[in-house]
């Protein structure tokens, strides 16, 4: 069967050419995808015998909600998806006065083994297709009411170790027929797979580019992060550079605030020295506890951001949001699946 949301505007008007229909129907099909049917019996501007053949030759995805959860602080909702195939991701929609964002997650549990993430917890089971990704934000928005004008690729899965669906997502959901949003509304995050981020800053898009960064030091930061082992964090900012000089597009560096692991002076001033030299900004995040890690938060978040700024660096505190509602990636599929329970 084909994954008919996973199609390029171009694939889908091969595919309609080759069941002897004109151009024009691509685009009917296309609207009606990602409008959020649920059937191909709901696209009734097309031929019934359309219809009949695209069920024969097409697999229509539409996620469930296995769980949902609100935030009585902030009004931040959390969606357990339940997938075709019985898998589940996490999708989280937070309002600000800029409009409605979304967290997306590109796979289905992580590969990268992250110390203080749940997502990770129990391997990776798959990645995502494309269109996978994309029915996150319309079914989203058409349960919630809510119109959503900003992505986050931030959720369960590392999405540059899902490039090339990842990449087709973007395409997808950029399409002025479809959900339109534009990749300055648009941020991805990555645990920092170099190569990858090389060739992302080939494609040149606008989109924001988040690493995860979350220590300056090799030691500190491959005890949080294995895949540091492979890479390093001097590896990783050669690549960082080059993308900036390639895109023109400042990076956004996450750093989760551990305590007693990077959250000392000198890492502050090791992590100032290596974004002197290029536009950057720093987001600290107060860590959020999983049970099945020791890690524990900083105490010292005022202190690492007052050292940071005296230094010239442009920092922030994100601010938390859905903290009632286990609004962290992985939490709620792992308290619902029960992933990573020991007996």
């Amino acid at each position: 069967m084909i994954d008919i949301k996973s199609l390029s505007r171009q694939e889908l008007e091969e595919l309609l050419a080759s069941m002897g229909q004109p151009k024009f129907r691509a685009g009917q099909v296309f609207r009606w995808l990602h409008g959020g049917a649920e059937s191909f019996d709901e696209m009734t501007n097309l031929p019934q015998a359309l219809r009949a053949q695209l069920k024969e030759r097409a697999a229509l995805t539409a996620p469930q909600v296995e769980r949902k959860q609100v935030s009585r602080l902030d009004g931040t909702t959390k969606y357990l998806w339940r997938l075709a195939d019985g898998n589940c991701v996490e999708s989280v929609l937070m309002s600000y006065q800029h409009g409605n964002s979304i967290c997306v997650s590109s796979e289905v549990g992580c590969l990268m083994g992250c110390a203080f993430c749940a997502s990770t917890l129990g391997g990776l089971v798959r990645r995502l297709s494309a269109g996978e990704i994309l029915d996150q934000i319309i079914f989203a928005q058409k349960e919630s009411g809510r119109k959503i004008s900003n992505i986050v690729l931030m959720g369960i899965g590392e999405p540059l170790d899902n490039f090339d669906a990842v990449m087709r997502f973007l395409e997808l959901v950029n399409d002025p027929d479809g959900l339109g949003i534009g990749m300055r509304h648009i941020s991805l995050s990555t645990c920092g797979l170099a190569d990858k981020i090389d060739k992302l800053a080939s494609y040149r898009l606008q989109l924001t580019l988040s690493v995860s960064l979350h220590a300056p030091d090799d030691e500190s930061r491959s005890r949080l992060m294995p895949v540091n082992r492979a890479v390093g964090v001097d590896r990783l900012m050669e690549s960082c550079k080059n993308y900036f000089a390639v895109t023109g597009r400042r990076i956004s560096y996450e750093y989760a605030l551990v305590d007693g692991v990077n959250d000392r002076d000198w890492q502050a001033d090791l992590l100032a020295r290596r974004l002197r030299d290029i536009p950057s900004h720093v987001n600290l995040i107060g860590l959020n506890e999983v049970r099945e890690s020791p890690l524990k938060p900083s105490r010292r978040m005022r202190a690492f951001q007052q050292r940071l700024e005296q230094q010239g660096i442009t920092v922030t505190v994100r601010r938390r949001l859905g903290r009632d509602i286990d609004a962290s990636c992985g939490q709620l599929r792992r308290k619902t699946l029960g992933i990573g329970e020991k007996e």
